[in-house]
């Protein structure tokens, strides 16, 4: 293989890259785009839920149970309701995501010792929504008793009590616990595979259709040659698009960096190289640029968007898709991404999924060199 060779074959390229504007906008600017829809757009973030209220004590004991919903960040008190036809209407029309109904006798049954019924009507219609509303409505409750039964206990006993077990949680790598930390180290991976795959996916199968492939074939380039010189323009575009996406998750939504960069920036360098590997095989098969744009969606985004841990998580999915996902390259680079981003954590930690995207650079550069015939179609 001859390096002024390949290097004709990479000017040829930039020379592609530079005359078509709308390629060109398309690695700039989907970066961009990408970070600023996932980074407002998405989030399991669960706050200020819309609650309507009725209370039919209005009691001290009533008003002081519904102040700890009020006070909560978790919950916007939109309005006290007249009776419970209202609140199922506005729950209907999506106004509010719960109701609240206290009973006429509820500081009465409180005060005699009794455990008082409280009923919550919950908007089901997003179940995982619907979970998280109701995980917080039991912890205000939780406190609520808890309150109550000390001061009974302390006004029975003449003295303060204590809880025997007083927990102090302390969240590691994401204190905020905010959806945003979890969401834009993954998007690195997605913006990387739509970019790596897209692009080098119309490499091969363009030259074919505007009929130039015929006059490089017949010259003395060999295939090797010709696959890494068609790449090498798109890894540093690759590289471009990635210091985009670590620039805007770091300054511009604020996503804590505690690893080293130039370890991200290495691994990256693999992970493009998977990337561009697997659109340059779908290049070198496909016949036509839309049946390379569809492969390219199908076989590159859908599995980084869907089986990699970016969106869901891999532990929940059926035992056998969990399998799958043991061949697909975002997994680990997502992984790596997180590590990095958010633990810090050195190569020593991250030599398995460093060790298996190198196995499927190597076997993918191999795969799409084998799969370009220098011959005619």
């Amino acid at each position: 293989m001859k390096f002024s060779r390949t290097w004709a074959i990479a000017r040829k390229e930039w020379f592609h890259i530079f005359r078509d504007w709308r390629s060109l906008g398309l690695v700039i600017l989907m970066p961009v785009l990408l970070m600023l829809l996932f980074g407002y757009a998405v989030t399991l973030d669960v706050k200020k839920v819309p609650m309507g209220v009725l209370d039919r004590d209005k009691s001290q004991e009533s008003l002081s149970f519904i102040y700890r919903f009020s006070a909560s960040p978790y919950f916007h008190l939109r309005l006290f309701a007249e009776d419970e036809k209202e609140i199922k209407k506005l729950i209907d029309r999506g106004e509010v995501k719960m109701g609240l109904i206290l009973p006429w006798d509820f500081s009465r049954t409180i005060k005699a010792g009794k455990k008082a019924a409280v009923q919550v009507l919950l908007d089901g219609s997003d179940s995982n929504t619907a979970n998280i509303i109701l995980t917080y409505v039991q912890g205000v409750a939780r406190e609520f008793n808890l309150e109550k039964t000390f001061l009974k206990i302390e006004r029975l006993g003449g003295q303060k009590l204590k809880p025997p077990v007083e927990g102090r949680p302390r969240i590691w790598f994401n204190e905020e616990l905010e959806s945003k930390n979890y969401f834009i180290p993954g998007l690195v991976a997605v913006i990387m595979s739509i970019i790596g795959v897209l692009l080098t996916g119309q490499v091969i199968v363009r030259e074919w259709e505007r009929g130039t492939m015929e006059l490089l074939i017949s010259t003395p380039v060999r295939k090797e040659e010709l696959i890494i010189g068609k790449l090498f323009p798109y890894f540093f575009l690759g590289l471009l698009d990635l210091s985009l996406a670590v620039w805007m998750g770091t300054w511009v939504f604020e996503v804590p960096f505690r690893g080293s960069l130039l370890l991200l920036f290495l691994l990256s360098c693999i992970y493009i190289l998977v990337a561009l590997a697997l659109g340059m095989t779908i290049s070198t098969n496909a016949r036509t640029q839309i049946l390379a744009n569809q492969m390219a969606m199908v076989i590159g985004f859908l599995p980084t968007f869907l089986l990699s841990g970016f969106t869901f998580v891999i532990a929940n999915m059926p035992f056998w898709l969990q399998l799958i996902t043991y061949v697909i390259a975002p997994r680990y680079y997502v992984t790596l991404l997180k590590e990095i981003f958010l633990k810090g954590a050195n190569l020593s930690f991250l030599w398995t999924e460093t060790i298996i995207l190198v196995g499927m650079a190597l076997v993918g550069l191999w795969t799409a060199t084998l799969s370009f015939k220098k011959e005619l179609r």
